[in-house]
């Protein structure tokens, strides 16, 4: 299992780890993309990691916000950018599902994209407006079956990793709801608060000082561990949805084709972010939990992800658009 750590494993060592190529790399700024409208976490990470991964590669990083289509509008700039390290990608869970979501993408998720490292991973909170008659998951569970798709449920997008982690509740609990897309996390979150959505799965940095005003309610935690950041409120899987794991993990890519030194001093960059102390105490603050892991980690974790997911998409018929 990956282990989460603070800093980077070792980097494969070779005789020219260090040539030219990475010698002179960045040679102009590097065009962060973030695939999500800013606000969510995938952005929060961005915002976090842009100016000390500026610091070490001795270029400026400029964060870039390109959401839609379940961050496929992003990801393909990104596909199609020059592989030469200069533009990368911020992505999260809903990258490992593009394919199954959008058959017409126009790129491989997984084939046109060189992995460089995994960055930071963060349990969800399930959240319902304050009238919901639920104080606890197995009320919820009661509530939404008899309520079925009745009940709407707020997400940042089809394939975003909190529609993700819905529909994963869907299926290991037999419950049903409506899925509401939003073009933001902002958005969403004014809807749940409004009352015109009645529950939403998404950060627990977002969500748990609405419930400490009590704007809404938060009910559990997704992961299969309690969150540090809120340890009194249970898992799902502790109030009987068996087997219920998902979290919002972010991870930074190249094109494919990037060369392997160019990855190598990317990936070299973000272990020296993550070591330095300011980054951890925002990473907490956050509620974030680093993940350990270089170019070939990241690829496999991520393929593992992809893997995980498109059967649970398949079974609930979600689809894109």
């Amino acid at each position: 299992m990956l282990r989460r750590a603070l800093l980077l494993s070792p980097l494969l060592a070779a005789p020219d780890i260090t040539p030219a190529i990475a010698q002179d790399f960045p040679t102009r700024p590097i065009r962060l993309v973030v695939p999500f409208a800013a606000g969510g976490i995938i952005d929060v990470v961005a915002r976090i990691l842009a100016e000390p991964m500026g610091r070490h590669l001795g270029q400026t990083v400029v964060v870039e916000n390109l959401p839609g289509a379940g961050s496929s509008i992003g990801a393909r700039a990104v596909a199609r950018a020059a592989p030469d390290g200069h533009t990368l990608l911020l992505s999260g869970a809903a990258h490992a599902v593009l394919a199954p979501l959008y058959p017409d993408l126009g790129f491989d998720p997984l084939a046109d994209f060189a992995p460089v490292a995994l960055l930071g991973d963060q349990p969800f909170v399930v959240a319902v407006h304050p009238t919901v008659p639920a104080m606890d998951v197995p009320g919820l569970l009661a509530w939404l079956r008899a309520r079925g798709d009745a009940v709407n449920f707020a997400t940042t997008g089809i394939g975003a990793a909190s529609h993700l982690a819905g529909e994963l509740l869907k299926s290991r609990a037999g419950v049903a709801f409506t899925v509401v897309t939003y073009r933001g996390t902002p958005q969403a979150v004014t809807d749940l608060v409004a009352g015109r959505a009645e529950m939403m799965i998404d950060s627990q940095t977002l969500l748990a000082p609405l419930d400490r005003e009590g704007r809404i309610r938060a009910l559990a935690v997704t992961t299969a561990r309690r969150s540090r950041l809120l340890p009194g409120l249970p898992t799902l899987a502790e109030s009987g949805v068996v087997g219920y794991a998902a979290s919002s993990w972010q991870s930074l890519q190249a094109p494919a084709g990037t060369p392997r030194p160019v990855l190598e001093r990317l990936a070299a960059a973000i272990a020296g972010v993550l070591a330095e102390p300011a980054v951890q105490a925002r990473y907490a603050e956050a509620g974030i939990e680093p993940l350990a892991g270089g170019p070939e980690e990241a690829r496999r974790f991520i393929a593992a992800e992809a893997a995980k997911w498109a059967p649970i998409l398949r079974a609930t018929g979600a689809r894109a658009g």
